[in-house]
Parts: C-alpha cells; sequence; structure tokens
C-alpha cells in the first residue's frame, strides 16, 4: 500500500462548480509551472500528476465565469473551485483574462500530437487585436511577429503574402501554409502558393513555428503558419454578424453560427467581400464558406470533419514602371487584366487519447481547386494594350493526403520524458494550360486557339506529384529544467512534368517561319533524410534560453520548370536548394508584466532559388530564376511587450495598457555565385536591414484602441540589382524604404460592437513588391490613406 500512498499524495485533484453548485464541464485549468493544460471530465472533475512533490500555481476559465488563480496548492491537495457567472463582461476585463491565461495561447512543448520544445514559435491571439480584420491587414495582424517581409495590395486580404529572412513572400510560398493542421496550398511539393487565406474575423489564433518545423510538417525554409479557426462554443447555438464599409467601395459580411449539443458540436461561417480596390481597374469580389463538424464518441475519441469553400474574382491593374509610380501611384493603362481562384478543400481528422499519456490522431485532407489569370503583360509596362488576344493561364489542383501521428509520454527516471513517430502520404495530379485568351475586355477564361492558333505562348503540362513521409522526434527531459529534443525526417519525392509547349516564330512581316511542337517527360526522383536537434533550459520560473538547429530543403516548383512568361525565363538547370537554419534565444516574461523574446539566427542556404536581372532575346529587361549561389542570412531578432496598466495601475481594474516593440536586424551575403552578375559578398534579395514594428494598445471599460508604427528600410528584388536599379521596366531594383501608421478602435454595448480605423493614416505613398507576372508585371503600388467601419451583433 505504500507506493499507492505515495503516489495519491503527489496528485492534485478537485471539482469546479458554479455559484450555485452546478458542477461545470471543459473548465481549462493552467499549470504555470509547467506551462501545460487539461480540461475537466463532465463531472466536473479534475486530476493533475505533477512529476515531483511541490507547490503549483493555477487558473480556471470558463467562458461567461470570472476567471480564478490559486497559488501554492501543495501535491496531496483535494480541492474545490467556484466560478461566479458573468452576464456582462466588459472589453478590458476579457482581454485580461486573456492576459492572464496568454501562456495557454503560447505553444507547450508538447500540443496534443506534435512537439515544439526547443523550437521558436510565435502564436497571435486574434481576440486581442484591435484591428482591421475584415481584410486581414498582415501589416497589423502580424505585428508582433518578428522579421517578417510583407507584399502588400489592394484586394481586400483576398491573398496573403507573407516571408521573412530572405524568403520571397509571394503568396507565402517559403512557408508550409496550413488551417487547422492541414494544408491549404495549391500543391505541398510542387506549386505551394497560397491563394486562399482563411478571413481573420474566423481566427482564434495563428500559429508560426520557424524553420525547424520542417522535421514535423516538410521541407519549407519558412517553417510552418497554421491558421487555428475558431471552437464551437458551449452554448446551444450562438449567432454572430459583421458587416464592414471601406474607402474604395469596400463592403463586408461575416456572418457565423455555432453550438453543442450533448456530444456534436458546430461551427460555421459565410464571408463575403466586394470593393473597387485603392487604383482604377481593380474591382474584387469573394465568397468564403466554412463548416467544422464534431462528435465527441468519448471523452478519449473525437472525429472532426472540415469543408472550405472559396471563390473570387478580381480585376488586376497591372504594374507601373518607377517614372509612373512617382508621378501618379494610382494610375492604371491595364483594363482586361483578370485573376479567378475557386477553392475546395476537404480535412477528416480523427483523435484518441488511449490514455493520459498516449496520443494518437489520423488526418485525410483534399483539394480540389483552380486559378486562372488573363490580361495583357507585356515586358514593357508602358506599351498600350492593343486591344487584341490575351496571354490565359489555367492551374488546375486536385490533390489529397494523409497524416498520422502517435505520441507517447515515458518515465526516464525521475523525468517524464516524450516520442513522437508519424507519417504522411501526399499525391497531386495537377495542371497547367497557357494559351491565347479573347480579345474581349471581361473575365472570359476560355481558351480561344481556334481564333488565334498561332499564338505563341501555348504549353499544356500535367504535374502528377508524390510524396511519402515518416518523421519523428523525442524530448529527452534531462532533469526538471533541461530537455534535448533530437528530431529526424525522411522523405521520398517524386516530381513530373508531362506535356507539351509550341515553338512559334514569325518574320518581320508577320508571316509563319517556325510552327513547331516540343514534348517534355521529366521526372526527379529523390530521397531526403533530414536531422535537427532543440534545446530547452528553464534557470527559473518564467525564464527559457532555447535553441535549434535543423536540415531543410525546398524542391523546384512546377512553375519553375515550364512557365512562358515575357518578364521571366527559368534556367533549364534549375535544381533543388538545401540547406540549414537555426535559432539561439532568450525568451518569457517578468511577473507577467514584460514578456519578452529575443534570438538571433541563421539560414545557410546552398543552390539557393532567387532571380537576377538580364536580356532575352529581343534584347529585353528580364529576370532570370535560378539556382544562384550559396547565400547566407543572420540576424537579431526581439520582441518586448509591457503591460504598463498591470505594472503602474493595478488597482485600476477597468484599464488596459499595452506598449510593444519587435525589432529585426538582418544581413545577408552570397558566398559565392556561378552567375557572372552576382558577386560574392552582395546582398541577397528580400532582406531589409531594419524591419521594426512598434505601437500601443489603450483600453478603459468597454473602448479598445491601438496606433501602430511600421518601419522597413529599403530591399532588393533580385540578387543582381546590388548595384544597379532599373527603373524602365519596373520589374528590377530595389524596393525602397517606407514607413506607415495604422490606428483602429472600438466600442462595445450589450450585444453589439462598433469598430473603426484609419491604415497608413500618414498617408504615405510607397510599394513593397515588384512584380514579375500577376497582378504585373511592374511596380504594384500599397494603398494610401483608407477608412473602415465594423458593426458586430453577437447573439
Amino acid at each position: 500500500m505504500l507506493p499507492l500512498l505515495t503516489f495519491a499524495q503527489n496528485k492534485i485533484s478537485g471539482v469546479v462548480t458554479d455559484n450555485k453548485g452546478l458542477k461545470l464541464a471543459g473548465v481549462e485549468i493552467y499549470n504555470r509551472a509547467t506551462n501545460t493544460k487539461l480540461l475537466t471530465d463532465k463531472n466536473g472533475f479534475f486530476e493533475i500528476e505533477p512529476k515531483k512533490p511541490a507547490s503549483y500555481d493555477l487558473v480556471f476559465f470558463k467562458e461567461g465565469f470570472a476567471i480564478v488563480e490559486q497559488n501554492d496548492i501543495s501535491t496531496g491537495s483535494s480541492i474545490k473551485i467556484v466560478l461566479n457567472k458573468i452576464n456582462q463582461l466588459t472589453e478590458v476585463i476579457i482581454r485580461k483574462q486573456n492576459d492572464k491565461l496568454q501562456s495557454l495561447y503560447k505553444l507547450n512543448d508538447i500540443e496534443e500530437t506534435a512537439i515544439y520544445a526547443g523550437k521558436k514559435t510565435e502564436v497571435i491571439n486574434i481576440s486581442k487585436l484591435t484591428a482591421n480584420k475584415a481584410t486581414n491587414n498582415a501589416r497589423q495582424i502580424f505585428a508582433q511577429v518578428v522579421g517578417l517581409t510583407i507584399n502588400e495590395s489592394s484586394d481586400g486580404g483576398l491573398q496573403l503574402s507573407i516571408g521573412g529572412r530572405g524568403l520571397n513572400p509571394n503568396r507565402t510560398a517559403n512557408f508550409n501554409t496550413r488551417q487547422n493542421n492541414y494544408d491549404i496550398s495549391a500543391d505541398v511539393l510542387g506549386y505551394p502558393e497560397s491563394y486562399y487565406a482563411t478571413p481573420t474575423e474566423a481566427l482564434e489564433e495563428i500559429q508560426i513555428i520557424r524553420g525547424a518545423a520542417s522535421l514535423q510538417y516538410g521541407t519549407q525554409f519558412g517553417g510552418l503558419i497554421n491558421f487555428k479557426l475558431k471552437t464551437p462554443t458551449t452554448k446551444p447555438f450562438e449567432f454572430s454578424t459583421r458587416s464592414t464599409i471601406g474607402s474604395y467601395g469596400l463592403g463586408t459580411n461575416f456572418t457565423s453560427v455555432s453550438g453543442t449539443n450533448k456530444k456534436f458540436s458546430y461551427y460555421s461561417f459565410y464571408n463575403y467581400k466586394q470593393g473597387n480596390g485603392y487604383r482604377p481597374n481593380s474591382d474584387f469580389e469573394s465568397k468564403n464558406y466554412f463548416a467544422n463538424l464534431n462528435y465527441q464518441f468519448t471523452p478519449q475519441t473525437s472525429v472532426h470533419l472540415d469543408y472550405t469553400y472559396y471563390n473570387y474574382l478580381a480585376q488586376q491593374a497591372g504594374g507601373l514602371t518607377d517614372a509612373q509610380f512617382y508621378k501618379n501611384p494610382k494610375q492604371s493603362n491595364r483594363t482586361r487584366n483578370w485573376f479567378a481562384v475557386n477553392w475546395n478543400l476537404f480535412a477528416l481528422r480523427l483523435k484518441h487519447q488511449w490514455n493520459l499519456d498516449t496520443d494518437f490522431s489520423v488526418q485525410l485532407f483534399g483539394l480540389n481547386a483552380s486559378r486562372k489569370a488573363l490580361g495583357f503583360r507585356d515586358n514593357r509596362i508602358t506599351t498600350p494594350d492593343p486591344m487584341q488576344e490575351r496571354d490565359l493561364i489555367i492551374g488546375k489542383f486536385v490533390n489529397w493526403g494523409a497524416e498520422t501521428r502517435y505520441l507517447k509520454r515515458y518515465p526516464i527516471g525521475q523525468q517524464k520524458s516524450a516520442f513522437l513517430i508519424g507519417a504522411k502520404y501526399y499525391q497531386s495530379n495537377n495542371q497547367q494550360q497557357q494559351g491565347p485568351g479573347s480579345a474581349d475586355t471581361n473575365a472570359n477564361f476560355n481558351l480561344a486557339t481556334t481564333a488565334y492558333p498561332y499564338y505563341q505562348n501555348q504549353s499544356d503540362f500535367r504535374f502528377p506529384n508524390k510524396n511519402l513521409a515518416l518523421f519523428g522526434e523525442n524530448i529527452f527531459k534531462i532533469n526538471a529544467n533541461f530537455t534535448v529534443t533530437p528530431g529526424f525526417r525522411i522523405e521520398k519525392i517524386i516530381t513530373k512534368a508531362d506535356g507539351y509547349y509550341k515553338k512559334i516564330n514569325r518574320d518581320f512581316a508577320g508571316n509563319i517561319i517556325l510552327n513547331e511542337t516540343k514534348n517534355e517527360n521529366t521526372v526527379k526522383d529523390r530521397n531526403l533524410l533530414l536531422l535537427g536537434v532543440g534545446l530547452s533550459y528553464k534557470p527559473k520560473k518564467g525564464l527559457e534560453i532555447y535553441g535549434n538547429a535543423s536540415q531543410n530543403y525546398r524542391s523546384v516548383t512546377f512553375s519553375d520548370i515550364r512557365t512562358i512568361n515575357p518578364s521571366q525565363q527559368i534556367d533549364e538547370n534549375i535544381t533543388d536548394e538545401k540547406g540549414y537554419t537555426s535559432d539561439i534565444g532568450l525568451r518569457g516574461h517578468i511577473q507577467h508584466i514584460i514578456t519578452f523574446d529575443t534570438s538571433i539566427f541563421g539560414l545557410y542556404y546552398n543552390d539557393k532559388i532567387g532571380e537576377y536581372d538580364s536580356t532575352n532575346a529581343s534584347n529585353q529587361i528580364v529576370k532570370i530564376r535560378a539556382n544562384t549561389g550559396t547565400a547566407l542570412t543572420y540576424g537579431f531578432e526581439t520582441l518586448v511587450d509591457w503591460n504598463i496598466a498591470k505594472s503602474c495601475f493595478k488597482d485600476t481594474e477597468n484599464l488596459s495598457w499595452n506598449v510593444f516593440t519587435n525589432s529585426a536586424i538582418t544581413k545577408s551575403s552570397y558566398l559565392k555565385s556561378a552567375i557572372p552578375s552576382i558577386k560574392k559578398g552582395y546582398e541577397v534579395e528580400f532582406v531589409p536591414l531594419f524591419n521594426i514594428k512598434t505601437g500601443t494598445s489603450l483600453g478603459y471599460k468597454n473602448v479598445m484602441s491601438s496606433i501602430q508604427f511600421t518601419h522597413v528600410s529599403s530591399q532588393l528584388s533580385s540578387a543582381s540589382s546590388n548595384n544597379s536599379n532599373n527603373v524602365l521596366t519596373g520589374i528590377s531594383g530595389t524596393i525602397p524604404a517606407y514607413s506607415v501608421a495604422d490606428i483602429s478602435c472600438s466600442y462595445k454595448w450589450k450585444n453589439w460592437k462598433l469598430e473603426a480605423g484609419i491604415t497608413n493614416f500618414t498617408n504615405n505613398h510607397y510599394f513593397t513588391r515588384r512584380a514579375t507576372g500577376y497582378p504585373g508585371p511592374g511596380i504594384i503600388p500599397s494603398d494610401n490613406r483608407t477608412f473602415y467601419t465594423t458593426v458586430e451583433f453577437l447573439f
């Protein structure tokens, strides 16, 4: 009996009820010492099994109840917690409750069947943001994520384009992009571009794991971005609707329903957007529907079904030369350029917990989607549209996959370690066609090969890709403060390109002198072993020293293999890029008043895929996409958030006041290159030296406000533009430094909320992108001063 008695003395157990004695299920219990959480069962009961006798600080939270903190609870205790029901919570009180539970929104060392120990992770708690959520304003949404570069546009947030540490931001293609932990990009290996952006109004949080995520989530130098949608409310039914109007004809509506009935729960939304855009010829309209259905068979077993539908049509104003931009950034000389996306995502997840130490999950996911680009995009941006046939590119994406994970916690001596093993199978059969579009002005996405049989840019390719991966990580708990987490990933990747393209030449009189069809059948088959290790040392409560190093890999995409673009050419010898990524950092908090994360990082690329400036056969300036050389990017990143209200105004319950500073200082250089125009020591493209965001949020009772300032120093758009700035085409040269400021505010009254704000209120003219293809080519201006107002009703 002695071992049983000793075991019981190490437990902390109890029951949680409301102030009427009703036992509460689903109460979140957060253990500050171990940075872990659990939920009460249907009888309001909970039980914690600490690894050693000690005193612990616990936080108890449930939606609609006042938060309760219990400090210095000794092992062996049996306690009763009473939560008081609150019908009307002010915005500030809600924020303060989130502040107390802030660690709940950080990625723990273990989250379900995933391991994050020793990795640089950042989590955006959407409920704490006072920002323009209706247009997915990435500058505000990602304000506290260090080192990100953003391609901004005026399409109402239909696409997300972010990068960092020398990675091209275009459509977030250098991150593994997921929603509720399943892939949402066009083709994870063959075309990892994200045309679908999860609406911010539907999100609970955004999780970012830097390059060390490559072991668990696949081969991307950027790491992982996971958009975690809101979970069903515990109420039987909840209805919410938000309507927004803004500058340039912006109008949006976001409506959601949610609820739980016994073992069944659901969450669904519909999001509609329309607008005219900052520039002429920039109209857009989108429709987005999502449904999440869940069934809890037992407390240990549940199944979850997701479906996402996304459709949008956008007119594209085209790009500008430098001279055009500085004369009038609002101008447009393209009236017939269009872009359309149709996205259908499916996911089915099964979660099972064998016991408190063993978790299992399996997930099936699929995509049936298309993107269509149509327009006149001559290399010479100033050339007037001849109003003849247009260039049409149609991409169709059909893919599916399965991912399974098994996580086991086990003891080594007095400490509990954890082992993760997983596997993923993925296959796609995508198609890309390029040819003549109609001479119409509307969005006619039908190929006009009958009317224009000798159109030069004609091709038809299929890209059947397959991927099989086995991965694993293990947390070795050396002692209560120090963990070592080694990991591996074995990949088999097969990418193919099977199709044809036409080569058509004309003489000076316009006569056909060559009409040739060239067939291609390219197969790239490779086997990879990626290794990595993470370290975590927690010398005291609220402080962690972490570090990691992982191998990374990125395969060439099918757009790297065959796409005809008058402003870009592909090196026929282009191949995959390989390298390493590493972080060393210090993070934590000081009495939950100041939170911080400071780190240094390094990214080493071998055969880096990039672009350099050259000329084509017609002596026109183009960008060549190729392996530009061996490159190194390194820097210092820091985020500091100071809770002024908690440190200076402790007794003022209805006051909230935070200040943050997010700074990245980044350097880069090419170590060697076989390209004559890229010299040793040249800077890497998309790497600003300074990337600084700072701001403050202030609230009193039901009024909240935030002001944010952003400064990004100049950066290169191509590797060979270190000493040149070609202002004639707009596709190459520097992206000049820019500064921009935003302000947002909100007011809550009963079930209503009013939000309003001004983005770029200093009305600066700037740009963040020089596009080689759609929506350019050329400079894509960012919005000037814009206004928005949102009305929300929650029932």
